[in-house]
């Protein structure tokens, strides 16, 4: 890989890879051994997250396909040895998050994939990208909870948020795709607007 040519984006905007597509490798130690080291980058690499974690999905029995992306990612990774976090100095003005959720978006297990980043000021403090453990059947099923014990802390956590709405001390915005700086931690996005979101401060 040593030898090999950049690309601009660590995946591409094409449908999510399948548990079983194409053929398995017949050793997977150097797929898991890639995907272990890469998951280390995504500690100051964000933008390595999603392409990681879709990865990482696939290690108990991964495919040649799998494998292509694990190759893709160190394409890019080639290519951007300059990139990381960047922490400025100054006055701390303000906490913003974005979110976001592929809802279904798992071709497989028709889970979805949560993601977030929250900044600091301009600085860029938090992040994740995670395939949810359950299976969603709607995306605003959380705004009507079971009175259930096992959904009391989703309750609350609701409540809490929107009290602190209701006084004015959050705001909750819908974010529009050209901005949301969490889809870069959830799907393929287009080169422009990859390196738009990666470049953003």
């Amino acid at each position: 890989m040593a030898e090999c040519h950049s690309t601009e984006t660590p995946i591409d905007t094409h449908a999510k890879l399948l548990a079983h597509d194409g053929t398995k490798l017949q050793d997977s130690s150097e797929y898991w051994s890639l995907a272990e080291a890469l998951q280390y980058l995504t500690l100051t690499r964000p933008n390595l997250a999603y392409a990681v974690q879709q990865v990482c999905l696939f290690m108990h029995d991964p495919c040649e396909p799998h494998m292509v992306l694990n190759k893709r990612i160190l394409c890019y990774v080639k290519g951007t040895l300059s990139s990381g976090l960047h922490i400025g100095t100054g006055l701390v003005q303000s906490l913003t998050a974005y979110s976001y959720t592929d809802w279904a978006g798992c071709p497989d297990s028709r889970r979805s994939t949560s993601s977030f980043c929250i900044y600091l000021s301009d600085n860029l403090v938090s992040w994740s990208s995670k395939c949810q453990t359950t299976v969603s059947r709607s995306s605003a099923e959380r705004t009507n909870p079971v009175h259930h014990q096992r959904m009391k802390h989703i309750e609350i956590d609701i409540h809490f948020v929107r009290e602190k709405v209701a006084l004015g001390e959050v705001r909750v915005l819908h974010v529009p795709s050209s901005h949301q700086f969490a889809d870069i931690m959830t799907k393929g996005l287009p080169s422009p607007l990859f390196t738009e979101f990666r470049s953003s401060p």
